[in-house]
């Protein structure tokens, strides 16, 4: 018995060996951070955060992102404490991965991603951009461009969708322009606007404040003798429109353009028509990522389609909540 109990002592003991090796690596209690003002040429400086287990040494990799945070990549040759924001980083933000280290291994903690960074010499915003319009899905809201010293020669929008608190803002892929339409993904979220005017020193950028919370458009209002209901606008149809209808062979070709005012998967229907010929009809599935997209879909006919004569196709799109946009056709002669 003495023996076995000498026999497993090594092995227990080297298993609580191993355990406090690995709870000995550094452990990240407190994020990085970054200060500085957020403007080109003015030097960003990140602090370690806070570590548990005694870091002996620490190391950086700033990260160029987009607008809202996302899509980070290494800036190379950007690992000191300090970054200074050049041109490429303008309207852009930044983030810092800080890698503590000690005798048993590393770990590594990123920073939130700084405010958009200004050029050097940009314009001065005097009164920020507004939204205007009722926060309720089918709505359209309005963004104003707000003022400026000197005077802009053009500005850029970007619609973001943020928390119902107004942050965790992220860009919404497409929506670039002086007005937006919400839709049911915006339902439940706050939105905002990222407003970069740009003149001859430069580009400046500034966000406006946050519309209330989207609403479906569907209000219940309850009186002691009866329920009323009052529907406002919801979810738009989509839209196609052909781009171009051939035939090659016995194989047609159409080429055609989807919008509808959420994201999210689309049926298209198409159907062969011909004089004196039974129709048929075919369904595509895709995925709409952006507002508006343009697709390609080949199909062969049924044997009786091909005939002399011209074949007729229509186009109809279903979103994912059963709205139906309006039939488009084309026709190509066949043989």
């Amino acid at each position: 018995m003495i023996r076995g109990v000498l026999i497993a002592l090594p092995a227990l003991l080297a298993g609580v060996f191993a355990a406090v090796a690995v709870a000995a690596v550094p452990q990240n209690t407190a994020r990085p951070t970054i200060s500085g003002t957020a403007k080109e040429g003015s030097t960003q400086t990140a602090s370690t955060g806070s570590w548990s287990n005694s870091p002996t040494s620490f190391s950086y990799q700033w990260q160029r992102c987009a607008s809202d945070g996302t899509s980070c990549s290494n800036i190379s040759g950007a690992t000191g404490k300090t970054y200074v924001p050049v041109a490429a980083d303008v309207v852009r933000t930044l983030r810092v991965v800080v890698t503590a280290s000690n005798s048993s291994g590393k770990a590594s903690s990123t920073s939130d991603a700084t405010r958009v960074i200004d050029s050097r010499n940009g314009p001065t915003n005097t009164a920020r951009p507004t939204i205007s319009g009722t926060a309720v899905a089918g709505a359209q809201l309005s963004v104003s461009a707000g003022s400026w010293t000197p005077a802009l020669t053009s500005e850029q929008r970007q619609w973001v969708r943020c928390s119902s608190s107004g942050t965790g803002c992220l860009n919404i892929s497409g929506a670039t322009g002086s007005t937006y339409v919400l839709h049911s993904a915006d339902v439940g979220h706050r939105l905002r606007v990222l407003v970069t005017g740009t003149n001859t020193g430069g580009k400046t950028s500034v966000i406006t404040s946050a519309t209330d919370v989207v609403s479906s458009g569907t209000t219940v209002t309850t009186t002691t003798t009866n329920t009323v209901t009052t529907t406002v606008p919801g979810n738009r149809a989509p839209t196609v429109k052909f781009s171009s209808l051939r035939r090659i062979g016995v194989r047609v070709y159409a080429r055609f353009r989807i919008c509808d005012d959420t994201t999210g998967p689309i049926t298209v229907v198409a159907r062969d028509n011909k004089a004196r010929v039974l129709s048929a009809t075919h369904r595509f599935h895709i995925s709409l990522n952006v507002a508006c997209a343009s697709y390609a879909r080949s199909w062969v006919p049924a044997r009786r389609f091909r005939g002399s004569g011209r074949l007729v196709v229509s186009l109809r799109a279903i979103d994912s909540d059963g709205a139906l946009s309006l039939i488009r056709s084309r026709s190509v002669r066949t043989r």
